[in-house]
């Protein structure tokens, strides 16, 4: 399996029939979607398929493999929890009502007892639809083994895939991909599916500029809520007091709190009980806050990837955002590998840029 020099995946020649019309509303007719998952659909406020949407659902529904590349906010887990959810293999009824029209769901992480989720399965009359999990606890609930597992992520992945039926679908939706993916794809996936929406400019609607100092940088800032990035966990802490002693509400979390207070912590923030939230890369993916408009690195990324996952929490689903990122001489450099390599431009702040609101 080979990719392009830029390491993107090629799309496919062939543009496959369409299950709808290009841009039109969820609907039954086209999607092919039972009407309790629609009206749960709506109920989230979701009317119209994004891009990604539009253009995946209809190749899951029709169970082949997909890989698809698409940035940050652009609803790529709607794009395969809807398919999964509409599929003729979830058979027992629906009896409750949740967020996709009466799909159960199961959330389980690392920082809680294993055991309770082992009796939350077996005391369940009903199945349970889709179980979302960190990497090692899935595995954990799997082999129900409480050995440490391993922390390759692939090695990991590889064994949840040994327990899948043979031929399986697998969905892969991601903004980047690791080197790891071409050998994984070509060993497990089966003439998959592959959209790229990551020709353009990846952090589009997220306005970028860097300064050498933090200096009166709240005061300047008109800021809905914000995402505040540290390397350091011992940092984290810190900062989050500085801040709030300067006069601004704000939060902390990182991976050595418990998970019960994490989820404390996030469920507040999520709601707006806080304005600013100071974190570490465990804040970098699958977090979808829209109030977020400006994302803050403290400690400047030293890769492309990271660079992308954090300052994706800003300008979600097409709304404007914000990225400050404060630098030393030695980030310069990397800096510019950055730029170059997601095709953006990060400005230096001039006097005139200040008063700057994402809401403009």
């Amino acid at each position: 399996m080979e990719y392009p020099s830029d390491g993107l995946p090629l799309g496919d020649v062939k543009t496959p029939r369409t299950l709808f019309n290009n841009g039109s509303n969820f609907k039954t007719e086209d999607y092919c979607l039972k009407r309790e998952l629609l009206m749960g659909i709506f109920e989230m406020g979701w009317e119209k398929p994004s891009p990604i949407q539009e253009k995946s659902i209809p190749i899951a529904l029709s169970g082949r493999d997909i890989l698809a590349r698409s940035k940050n906010g652009t609803g790529k887990t709607g794009a395969y929890l809807i398919p999964h959810s509409s599929h003729d293999s979830v058979r027992s009824p629906f009896s409750s009502v949740s967020t996709l029209g009466g799909v159960k769901v199961m959330v389980t992480t690392g920082g809680t007892q294993i055991k309770d989720d082992i009796l939350d399965i077996l005391c369940l009359h009903e199945t349970v639809h889709v179980v979302i999990a960190t990497l090692g606890r899935i595995m954990n609930l799997m082999t129900k083994s409480d050995e440490l597992l391993s922390q390759d992520f692939v090695v990991l992945v590889e064994d949840i895939v040994s327990f899948f039926p043979k031929e399986p679908q697998i969905l892969l939706y991601s903004a980047t991909f690791p080197m790891s993916v071409p050998l994984f794809m070509s060993k497990y996936l089966q003439k998959p599916y592959k959209v790229n929406l990551m020709e353009e400019v990846t952090l589009k609607g997220v306005t970028q500029y860097y300064a050498y100092c933090r200096n009166t940088l709240f005061s300047r800032l008109q800021i809905n809520q914000s995402i505040i990035f540290y390397n350091s966990t011992q940092r984290v802490e810190h900062l989050a007091k500085q801040i709030t002693q300067l006069g601004y509400s704000c939060f902390y979390i990182h991976a050595r709190m418990m998970q019960e207070s994490r989820n404390s912590v996030f469920h507040d923030f999520r709601n707006g009980l806080c304005r600013n939230l100071v974190c570490t890369d465990l804040f970098t993916r699958g977090i979808d806050i829209q109030t977020v408009n400006v994302v803050i690195n403290i400690d400047f990324p030293t890769s492309a990837e990271t660079y992308l996952h954090r300052t994706g929490r800003s300008g979600r689903f097409g709304h404007l955002g914000l990225a400050i990122n404060l630098i030393s001489f030695e980030d310069r450099s990397c800096l510019k590998v950055i730029e170059d390599l997601l095709v953006t431009d990060i400005k230096p702040i001039l006097q005139h840029s200040w008063k700057y609101s994402s809401n403009k």
